[in-house]
């Protein structure tokens, strides 16, 4: 019986803190100050000029070895 209530006890403390998260997440909502967006277009700057490229999941698929064991 104390089991049952243990489980019980700890979904409904899940459950509670699902909802905290949710809450802050629809409510709370956080901006860059100018100064964290300077470091950003800095950051992105420097990543272009030594010729880096975001790749999407199609570019990754096709450039990623996915045959397992065989890829090693």
């Amino acid at each position: 019986m104390t089991t049952i209530i243990a489980i019980a006890v700890f979904v409904a403390v899940a459950l509670v803190g699902w909802m905290i998260a949710e809450g802050k997440g629809k409510f709370v909502t956080y901006n860059n100050n100018a100064q964290e967006d300077e470091v950003l277009a800095q950051n992105r700057r420097q990543l272009e000029e030594k010729g880096y490229t975001e790749l999407n999941i199609g570019d990754v698929m096709r450039t990623i070895a996915t045959t397992g064991y065989s890829a090693v």
